[in-house]
């Protein structure tokens, strides 16, 4: 049942018997809409700000995936760097065999960095601004209808 057509009995004698009267929220004052106007300017920022920090999560679960693969491929470096330091040592105490496979798994755990580091450039590019574009534009869009610019159904 809509608003407007919603009638409230009037109370007699007998409960549920008599009369009705429209409701006196269907046709609203004047005076009644203007104070209404904090309260609905109040909603309508809490629902911005609802809205932003939605965004900024979705937002922040990408950028979080992103800091995760550069934090294994920091890992990564940090082993090769492990490895390389083994190489080293292991050229100086053998004449071939041993600092060469130690270079071999050294340069395996450098492709792995490089494939990490990139999937970590493309994840933190895919995630895009940390602004949140959505909320920013919705509130530009809120001053505008205030301000009586802009189409509007």
């Amino acid at each position: 049942m809509s608003e407007s057509s919603e009638k409230t009995p009037i109370r007699g004698p007998f409960p549920g018997i008599g009369r009705t009267r429209a409701n006196p929220k269907s046709r609203a004052s004047l005076g009644t809409l203007v104070t209404d106007i904090p309260k609905l300017l109040t909603k309508l920022v809490r629902d911005e700000v609802e809205q932003g920090k939605r965004e900024l999560i979705s937002t922040g679960t990408k950028y979080g995936i992103a800091v995760g693969l550069f934090a294994a491929a920091a890992f990564f470096a940090l082993t090769l760097w492990a490895v390389l330091v083994t190489a080293a040592v292991l050229g100086l105490n053998t004449v071939f065999a041993p600092w060469l496979s130690a270079l071999i798994v050294a340069g395996a755990f450098l492709l792995l960095v490089i494939v990490l580091g990139l999937a970590g450039y493309v994840a933190l590019k895919r995630a895009g601004s940390l602004a949140p574009e959505r909320t920013i534009a919705s509130v530009k869009q809120d001053v505008n209808a205030v301000k009586g610019l802009g189409q509007y159904e």
